[in-house]
């Protein structure tokens, strides 16, 4: 309606007084130089992230491979991509807040308000107080949860696959250690930059292991032992009494820790060679009173 005229005068004289073009521009360099390139920056580090758990992987799978897990196979990581909604709609978000601004003519055209948009909405969900956000954000952002590890045991001859754990159930107590104790030993091994056989150096590599080998059988305990002997690491083993004749052959020292009575508890440092004379002499005695 013509009588609506000078309305839209007024509001024309107000966006032009307040120089909205002028913030028009300012919007769409704030979007491109700041919010664009810091989700560039972020969806670079999580990449960044996925090659290390790649190559970290990899030098692993180096060790494993010269362990024999059993008589002619080995032990190999493998990792399958997640295909959760949350993290395929991260995914998507955050390609379609970068899509169309790289190589760009007309800037016009990219840093839109739909492009804010997009933005905005995956920054909301980052910033959102709720328990759900944050357990969402904790997810999508921490690249371990993009995988599915497994190990893989391989025929050392072809590669094929003899059995592939996804997990541990189904398995027996020494199925499941033997498996923990291959990766952790190829674990240690990465860490320290170490290749097995091979000490040259005079390095420290020193390895404390609590509550060991208590419920695990006889067999991979000694698995277990031969892989840190393997490594050339020095060991302390926390264990229970009736696993020393197990581990006697890879220890030097025993500290030998008794409470009689509850009432204070001692310890005992002998060689490994004075406890075997002692166990000999308690032996024999015991079997002439008995």
């Amino acid at each position: 309606d013509l009588r609506a005229l000078p309305d839209y005068r007024r509001l024309h004289e107000q966006l032009r007084r307040d120089k909205l073009p002028d913030f028009e521009d300012k919007f769409r360099a704030l979007l491109k130089e700041g919010t664009i390139r810091g989700i560039v920056g972020f969806q670079s580090l999580l990449g960044r992230y996925e090659g290390e758990i790649r190559d970290k992987i990899e030098s692993i799978n180096e060790h494993l491979r010269e362990i024999d897990y059993n008589p002619e196979t080995y032990i190999a990581i493998t990792s399958e991509p997640v295909k959760t909604e949350d993290i395929l709609s991260f995914k998507q978000d955050l390609r379609a807040c970068l899509e169309g601004t790289f190589g760009a003519t007309d800037e016009t055209e990219v840093y839109t308000e739909r492009k804010f948009s997009q933005v905005k909405k995956l920054l909301d969900r980052f910033q959102g107080g709720s328990e759900e956000n944050q357990r969402w954000t904790r997810q999508v952002t921490d690249v371990r949860q993009w995988y599915n590890f497994g190990a893989d045991e391989r025929y050392r001859a072809t590669d094929e696959s003899r059995e592939y754990f996804s997990d541990s159930s189904g398995k027996s107590g020494g199925q499941k250690e033997k498996l923990a104790y291959t990766i952790l030993a190829s674990a240690i091994a990465f860490q320290f930059g170490l290749q097995f056989n091979r000490s040259t150096d005079r390095s420290f590599r020193f390895v404390v292991i609590d509550e060991a080998f208590g419920r695990g059988s006889d067999e991979s305990t000694r698995y277990g032992l031969r892989l840190f002997e393997r490594l050339n690491l020095q060991l302390l083993i926390v264990t229970p009494l009736q696993k020393i004749n197990v581990i006697e052959d890879h220890i030097a020292n025993v500290h030998f820790v008794s409470n009689e009575g509850g009432r204070r508890s001692l310890v005992r440092n002998i060689g490994i060679e004075a406890y075997r004379r002692e166990k000999a002499a308690y032996l024999a005695q015991k079997t002439n009173s008995g």
